[in-house]
């Protein structure tokens, strides 16, 4: 009896050390492929560094933006050296939001981003991984960088620098044109903007004599936007905070040259005349309108004894953003205007010439009924499950032209002094249709993911809101008929 019992032993301790062998080999790849199903990977947290997983989280939910990252960093695969590549921040940062796009096949559930603050070091940026961060303030970092790499003019070899010169790649026909004075031109790829680029226009008028200063263009990645003060009994929308952000404010004693010039021509010959201040009215505008919009909600305020504190309140915002009305739309005169009056009567159809499809001038002003919702303000109703916009809705006059679709949110939990980012984005489209939108979203906490219904998306409180334009079909078919142009 004791050695059947020793044998009986023997055998269930050999059966539980390959039971615990085939769960190290085969359990973890298993388990692996079920959590993975239909998310992506987490971030590992190297220490407070959630303010960057966070906002790569973001970034790797702009399809556009990952395309001009591809497109951009093209000029570097003549560089067969894998680690000079990677001491360009396009390639680092493409490298990641691809893996964590599932566009590139990986076998880790959580990646390791240190490789970012690396290379950002190296473009003298010394940010610490064990310091608390702001996600807008690396936003800032990361798209500033990209515009000075991509402005970094090619190395041109000085004509003293005999070194160089003797080395046998410079031939005699590049030593002749950088003798001949005018650079050899620049690639389109350095030339081109990334899609968060935006313009601003500044508007001044007088108001004495209505006087309209030159429009001021500024540009700007991401629109910072303050939070208004609340009213009782009314929810605060986004469409609250855009308008707050171009509503005209008052410019005192500021130098008005028509009021001078009309003081002077009614005055006596030779008689000096001071310059005539006036008050202006400033208003700001979107002049350009990006491919992909980040909205910062600025949730700092300060208390009267000039502490920092944060602002908790919500901001409704929706899965699907009009910003027609925050756009600058050109002045048109009147004899513009009647010549633009009888072009549109001359169109066979409503958004069509000579029976082609074509793109509304940004001079139009838009007509027809207004839009059946405000931005933030939206009835459950037009938030469809299947993720599209009921632009069935509008006529076709009247259709949104800049229409965003919302793509990811950054949202911060805790105070100004300590606290932790998290992200909510929808998940990578099917391999079977790339080019379609997902309706799943995630929640992700570093290298924590889960998914996540679209109604707690709505219900977040955003710092961060990532949009991307949707273009109709009659904008997309009018950019066709450039193209072959």
């Amino acid at each position: 009896r004791y050695k059947v019992m020793k044998n009986w032993g023997v055998i269930g301790g050999v059966a539980a050390a390959l039971a615990a062998g085939l769960y190290v080999l085969w359990g973890p790849i298993a388990e692996r492929k079920r959590r993975r199903k239909g998310l992506v990977p987490g971030l590992l947290n190297l220490g407070n560094t959630c303010f960057m997983n966070s906002l790569l989280q973001g970034l790797s939910s702009c399809p556009s933006f990952i395309k001009w990252l591809e497109e951009f960093t093209a000029q570097y695969k003549t560089d067969q050296n894998q680690s000079t590549e990677r001491r360009y921040l396009s390639v680092t940062l493409l490298h990641l939001l691809r893996a964590l796009s599932c566009q590139e096949v990986t076998e880790d559930d959580v990646l390791d981003a240190s490789c970012l603050l690396e290379v950002l070091r190296m473009y003298r940026w010394q940010i610490s991984s064990f310091e608390e961060q702001d996600a807008h303030e690396l936003f800032h970092v990361l798209t500033s960088s990209l515009e000075d790499e991509r402005d970094r003019q090619p190395r041109v070899t000085h004509l003293f620098d005999v070194h160089s010169l003797e080395q046998p790649e410079i031939t005699q026909k590049q030593i002749s044109c950088r003798t001949r004075g005018s650079l050899p031109p620049v690639s389109n790829h350095w030339k081109s903007q990334h899609p968060f680029h935006g313009r601003l226009t500044s508007n001044m008028v007088c108001k004495h004599c209505e006087h309209q200063s030159p429009v001021r263009y500024d540009t700007f990645d991401s629109l910072s936007l303050s939070i208004p003060a609340a009213v009782w009994g009314r929810p605060m929308t986004l469409d609250h905070c855009l308008h707050h952000f171009i509503s005209s404010e008052s410019v005192k004693d500021v130098v008005c040259d028509n009021c001078t010039k009309i003081q002077a021509e009614g005055t006596l010959n030779g008689q000096s005349i001071e310059n005539q201040r006036t008050t202006f009215v400033k208003q700001l505008k979107l002049g350009k309108l990006p491919q992909c919009l980040c909205i910062h909600l600025q949730r700092l305020s300060w208390s009267n004894q000039g502490a920092p504190l944060k602002r908790h309140e919500h901001v409704q915002f929706n899965e699907f953003l009009i910003m027609d009305i925050y756009k600058y739309r050109i002045p048109v005169h009147k004899s513009s205007q009647n010549e633009l009056n009888q072009k549109n009567s001359e169109e066979t159809t409503p958004g069509t010439k000579d029976g082609t499809a074509v793109k509304p001038s940004d001079a139009e002003q838009p007509s027809g009924p207004k839009p059946l919702f405000m931005n933030g303000a939206c009835s459950s109703s037009f938030l469809m499950s299947s993720g599209t916009f009921p632009l069935a809705a509008f006529p076709e006059r009247s259709s949104p032209v800049y229409l965003y679709r919302l793509m990811a949110v950054v949202v911060h939990h805790g105070d100004m002094h300590s606290g932790h980012f998290v992200t909510y984005r929808r998940s990578p489209p099917s391999p079977k249709s790339p080019l379609s939108v997902s309706t799943q979203w995630l929640w992700i906490s570093d290298d924590t993911v889960r998914k996540a219904s679209l109604q707690e998306v709505l219900s977040s409180s955003a710092y961060l809101l990532f949009y991307e334009r949707v273009h109709s079909r009659v904008q997309h078919h009018s950019l066709e008929l450039k193209a072959e142009d």
